[in-house]
């Protein structure tokens, strides 16, 4: 169940300058309220994020700053959460005649003392895509 699908700002680091500062596309899903056909999901809650071409600052290079706002912020359990960068198609070229298909990276965080530390990224695989697959597929219609 989608439980949140906004622009999503996040303040940077040095006071005054706001370093590091940015906007991104954040939905949220909470797969706990699905039908999971009596699968028990050990990470219900999937946060997506999404690169905005006017942010200053992209999503990967500041995922553990966001992950870690968005559990304070949303109150979630790190450990339920499960963080996922998405890059939609894009289409250029001649007559737009390549094409960089949508991708999902799973992001795998440290977490200590409620902060998100040394992300390593995956390809989101299995029923996890088969699920973000859908549910961009049917954000587009």
């Amino acid at each position: 169940m989608l439980i949140y699908d906004d622009i999503f700002h996040w303040e940077g680091f040095g006071g005054r300058l706001r370093l590091a500062s940015g906007k991104c596309l954040l939905k949220m899903f909470d797969r706990s309220r699905d039908d999971t056909g009596g699968v028990v999901l050990l990470k219900p809650v999937v946060v997506v994020a999404t690169d905005l071409v006017d942010s200053k600052m992209t999503v990967r290079s500041c995922c553990s700053h966001i992950a870690t706002i968005v559990t304070r912020e949303h109150n979630i359990a790190p450990q339920r959460m499960q963080f996922v960068e998405h890059y939609p198609e894009t289409v250029y070229g001649e007559k737009a005649r390549k094409r960089i298909p949508q991708k999902f990276d799973a992001v795998e965080l440290v977490w200590k003392k409620g902060v998100a530390l040394h992300p390593k990224w995956r390809p989101v695989e299995g029923p996890l895509l088969d699920f973000l697959k859908e549910q961009f597929r049917s954000a587009k219609s």
